[in-house]
């Protein structure tokens, strides 16, 4: 049995031949692309027809980036967030406290204002609450015999009169408002100078002018200040604005209403002011004397 020798195509070509065609080959390219730039049309093509196997190959790291940057992103939103949050609720509880030290600052220097412009001693206190009952208009204040209060002093604030001294404690006092129903203040119409009695009504915001006369010269818009006829309040000082009039002649009295322009509302820094010098002491009322007897007659 005869052997030949296999055909060349069929073994093909030894390993260090081929290694030797492909490093020749090799050389001609990148001394062609060296040195005259023949592959760079060609490398253009393999890129256009590489790029979107590249864009899919990169597609999942990059989703995978994309949604690490979210999450992260949205952490560091929602951190952001948070601190200027409570950076802006700090700011706005400084501008409260900044305007609410305003608002104290101007109302202390009233208070300046109204001690010397009446010219009494006083005594600087401040509103603690009001009291209990709901029927009368009534405050405490942190001042009380220990401090040198004593009852039946008037009380004011930056604008004017307030109220009245009616109850003191050791280290509290009981201040009755002139809205109370039944008290009273004697006042003085700025524009006329007539004088009356200005009363309360039990309503906040409310007062009334008694007995005054259908032809007196009072209009909506006229300011009361006291008279300081009774020797209680300091003459001079603001208590309430007319708001309504009303004339009608079937009544012997004119029917006019007040707003008063001080009250707890405006302030919680209040005066009470001390006697007025130069004032007598109210005389003592003396015991009335009994009657005689009278002598039964003989019969």
């Amino acid at each position: 049995m005869e052997h030949t020798t296999p055909p060349l195509f069929r073994t093909g070509l030894t390993p260090l031949a081929r290694l030797m065609i492909f490093a020749l080959i090799s050389t001609v390219l990148l001394i062609a692309d060296a040195r005259f730039n023949y592959l760079t049309p060609l490398r253009q093509v393999a890129g256009v027809i590489i790029y979107p196997l590249q864009r899919i190959a990169a597609a999942p790291a990059a989703m995978g980036a994309r949604i690490a940057d979210f999450f992260v992103t949205h952490a560091a939103l929602r951190r952001d967030n948070l601190q200027l949050s409570s950076k802006n609720l700090e700011l706005a509880m400084a501008a409260q406290r900044t305007a609410a030290l305003q608002e104290e600052n101007t109302r202390l220097r009233g208070l300046l204002g109204v001690r010397v412009h009446v010219g009494v001693p006083s005594v600087a206190a401040e509103i603690l609450y009001a009291a209990r009952d709901p029927f009368s208009r009534k405050v405490m204040i942190d001042r009380g015999q220990q401090g040198g209060i004593e009852a039946g002093r008037p009380v004011a604030d930056h604008v004017g009169i307030i109220g009245q001294v009616t109850r003191v404690y050791p280290w509290l006092s009981e201040v009755t408002l002139i809205t109370d129903k039944g008290q009273l203040v004697p006042v003085l119409n700025v524009r006329t100078g007539l004088r009356a009695v200005l009363a309360g009504t039990g309503d906040d915001g409310r007062l009334e002018l008694r007995f005054i006369p259908l032809t007196a010269d009072f209009q909506v818009g006229d300011r009361l200040v006291t008279s300081g006829i009774d020797g209680s309040y300091p003459p001079g000082l603001p208590v309430a604005e007319v708001t309504q009039v009303e004339r009608n002649t079937a009544y012997l009295f004119a029917g006019i209403t007040c707003k008063p322009l001080a009250g707890p509302s405006t302030g919680t820094q209040v005066l009470v002011l001390g006697p007025q010098p130069g004032l007598p002491e109210r005389p003592q009322d003396k015991p009335a004397e009994p009657a005689p007897k009278k002598k039964k007659g003989k019969t």
